[in-house]
């Protein structure tokens, strides 16, 4: 049980640079078909083992179309195209900015006033926000590099969807069996990546393939998407929610490391307070919420 956080961590963390791998051959939208459909399967097939019914109550289905298209759907297609758009170790760090975003949703929407503690960290998140957005802003202002937003834009669109899935959750809460309701929200984000698919023509790539793309796509559907939703019930299940938050702190961090590593991530002297600044703002946020419910 002690190693689940630690395989967790590296699962997830791992699994932003290999999408970066995976995107150098593979289009977003089939890509996250492929990842987020096998997800549901091996989660349906674990309820099925565990003889728990496979539909949700009728009154499940608005809060799961709904956190489905946010927190699933948005989510991981943003993802995709904000590799596309920058660095790994950027996209998973500004991406990382979810917890955070969900104060300030949970703010406006559940009237949840922040405390001083919440208060900082929407202060640090936006000091390292503002380091990482810098040479981004410079290269519109300076260059006219317009294209250049969407390395900033499509990872804080990433978080505000999961940020506004989890608010709306929460606001609306959904009743079944957590995995059953987590599959069916993985088969909605893969249904709006299928009609995303068909209408822009994408298809699945027969050519470009290498052993380090069949690698990337074989752990990200087995480990980075199957294994990692499984062992997060079980992790979910048997500790507290500080161990659980401690365990999403660390996906960036081994993000950051992954991409550095695996698709030669070369962070500037900048870059590194911008990580330390957001990532500094979401433990203060994680960890409070895992106090909170620990």
């Amino acid at each position: 049980m002690r190693l689940i956080p630690v395989a967790l961590a590296l699962f997830w963390g791992l699994n932003w640079p290999a999408v970066k791998i995976i995107l150098s051959i593979f289009p977003p939208f089939t890509l996250r078909v492929i990842g987020l459909g096998s997800g549901a399967v091996l989660l349906l097939l674990l309820a099925r083992a565990k003889r728990v019914a496979l539909l949700p109550p009728r009154a499940s289905w608005p809060g799961i179309v709904v956190g489905g298209i946010l927190a699933v759907a948005v989510f991981n297609l943003a993802v995709a195209w904000a590799q596309l758009s920058t660095s790994t170790s950027r996209a998973a760090v500004l991406t990382f900015t979810m917890p955070m975003m969900s104060a300030v949703l949970a703010w406006a929407v559940l009237g949840e006033r922040p405390d001083r503690r919440r208060a900082v960290a929407l202060g640090l998140g936006a000091v390292g926000v503002a380091i990482l957005a810098w040479p981004v802003l410079r290269a519109v202002f300076a260059q006219h590099d317009i294209a250049a937003t969407k390395g900033l834009a499509f990872p804080l669109i990433a978080a505000f969807g999961w940020a506004a899935g989890t608010v709306y959750l929460k606001r609306w809460p959904v009743a079944g069996n957590r995995i059953v309701v987590t599959a069916w929200q993985l088969v909605v984000g893969a249904a709006c990546a299928l009609t995303g698919m068909l209408i822009v023509g994408e298809s699945f790539p027969m050519q470009g393939w290498n052993v380090q793309v069949a690698s990337a796509l074989a752990y990200h559907i087995i480990l980075g998407t199957a294994v990692a939703y499984w062992l997060w019930f079980v992790l979910s299940e048997k500790v507290s929610a500080t161990v659980a938050a401690l365990t999403t702190l660390m996906v960036p961090v081994v993000g950051v490391l992954g991409a550095m590593a695996l698709v030669g991530d070369r962070p500037a002297a900048a870059d590194w307070w911008g990580f330390a600044f957001v990532l500094a703002g979401a433990a203060l946020i994680v960890l409070n919420l895992g106090r909170g419910r620990g």
